[in-house]
């Protein structure tokens, strides 16, 4: 249970980091966590004309890669259709879709590396 909770907290931490991050860049964070039988998005952004659905990785090591190397196709094919279905339960947003990953290396309490990275 410990570990949960533990990853969990760093969870959090690495999409609050994520968000300042987005933000910096000109994005505007509209929602987060959200989910639906589909799938789970981490975050949802609006850039230029798109609504962006962001999935963040964080790797504590490199032992098992690079953070962005767990985004799986299966787990992209979620995105897309949980983010499909976020469209259409909000049709005011823009039509374009794309998919962002954030990557992000830590070692400590310190973010050595992140990037923003698009799918499509």
């Amino acid at each position: 249970m410990e570990r949960k909770r533990q990853t969990s907290v760093q969870g959090k931490l690495a999409e609050d980091y994520a968000v300042k991050l987005l933000t910096k860049n000109g994005y505007k964070v509209i929602d987060r966590n959200f989910r639906s039988k589909f799938g789970e998005i981490d975050i949802i952004a609006i850039k230029d004309e798109y609504l962006v659905f962001v999935e963040v990785k964080a790797r504590w090591s490199t032992k098992f890669g690079k953070p962005e190397e767990a985004v799986t196709t299966s787990k992209l094919w979620k995105i897309g259709r949980t983010g499909e279905y976020y469209s259409l339960l909000h049709p005011d947003l823009p039509k374009k879709l794309r998919i962002d990953v954030i990557a992000l290396e830590i070692e400590g309490n310190n973010i050595v590396d992140s990037r923003i990275i698009t799918v499509d």
